[in-house]
């Protein structure tokens, strides 16, 4: 039974040494894994593994919603206060988020580009992370060549999340075709409700009403097995895509 204990261990940090190579981790995490197998497993969780995955995002996003509500305008003052009392890279990356949710895409460009020149040049967060706030700014086209830099060298940080940008971004540029098979192949990968959807709101913006009344009636037969809350948390990107098709019926949009 300990040989079993000690092959579970040996396991668990074998597929955290295997996370680390892929997502581009310091080279100094395989020591620690390999070295203290169970604490350095349990360190490399806690550290990297667990802020990245999608349930510390989920519970982070509604932590995060309940805080702008009840005190709008908090993060960012905050953010600011820490970014002039001690300018540090960790505080201006805070202050970059802050500005990027409060809308102030602009100023948060200028500070996600003061964090790319530095030794944090190549953290795929920093990148995606700027990558949105030139979207947002209207910056289509520097936007794609951060993401497709990103794709590149961190093809397993948010692929889901990255393939939508790129796909956005290309829609932003008049580049419909293109923007068209990215949007079908984050449908094809990734299936999930954020992918129909966005691709579902692209097409009734251009035109496309068949593709995104089939993808609306896609996203109808998976909400029936739903429980409430999951619904409920959809509930506002249903009612963009509600949105978009109504729009495209109203303006009378023919396909190209």
């Amino acid at each position: 039974m300990p040989f079993l204990g000690l092959g579970l261990h040996i396991l668990i940090a074998l597929f955290f040494a295997v996370h680390a190579v892929r997502t581009g981790r310091p080279i100094y995490w395989l020591f620690i894994l390999f070295s203290f197998p169970l604490l350095g497993s349990l360190v490399y969780f806690l550290v990297e593994f667990l802020p990245g995955s999608r349930l510390n995002r989920d519970v982070g996003v509604a932590a995060r919603t309940i805080a702008k509500s009840l005190n709008p305008g908090r993060e960012l003052r905050e953010a600011r206060h820490a970014f002039e009392l001690s300018p540090t890279v960790q505080n201006r990356m805070r202050l970059a988020h802050a500005l990027l949710a409060a809308g102030a895409a602009s100023e948060a460009i200028e500070h996600f580009d003061a964090c790319l020149q530095g030794p944090f040049a190549n953290d795929p967060e920093i990148r995606f992370s700027a990558a949105r706030a030139r979207l947002e700014n209207r910056q289509a086209d520097r936007a794609l060549e951060l993401l497709g830099a990103l794709a590149e060298r961190n093809p397993d940080f948010r692929p889901e999340q990255v393939c939508l940008l790129m796909a956005q971004a290309l829609a932003d540029l008049g580049r419909r075709e293109d923007a068209r098979r990215q949007f079908e192949t984050a449908v094809t990968r990734f299936g999930s409700v954020e992918a129909r959807a966005g691709y579902a709101i692209w097409a009734a913006q251009v035109g496309e009403l068949d593709t995104a009344q089939r993808l609306r009636e896609d996203l109808a037969k998976t909400e029936k097995y739903w429980d409430r809350h999951t619904r409920s948390f959809h509930q506002a990107l249903f009612r963009r895509v509600d949105a978009a098709l109504e729009a495209g019926r109203r303006a009378g949009v023919a396909p190209q």
